[in-house]
């Protein structure tokens, strides 16, 4: 499923909106859920998960190609973890 598709499950199901106001919805809504990741929120969303920013620690690496030592920098990134009522 992409954007387009939840734009268009909510054109269908909230028959009050034009399916461009859907689209506007659907961005608003994944922008406001980058933004909050970006600052290093994590996202709770009632009944489907949670989007965790977990922080990596610089550490030494090696260059694979020349065996080099060297220092790789520290990183953020998400992990997702299901809620207990979305189980399959």
């Amino acid at each position: 499923m992409i954007k387009a598709d939840i734009a268009q499950v909510v054109y269908q199901r909230h028959g009050g909106i034009s399916y461009a106001e859907a689209k506007d919805l659907v961005e608003l809504i994944l922008g406001s859920v980058k933004k909050s990741l970006v600052s290093g929120e994590n996202v709770k969303l009632s009944g489907f998960g949670t989007l965790n920013v977990i922080q990596r620690k610089g550490r030494l690496g090696r260059n694979p190609q020349t065996g080099e030592r060297m220092t790789l920098a520290s990183s953020r990134y998400v992990t997702f973890r299901p809620s207990r009522l979305l189980s399959f």
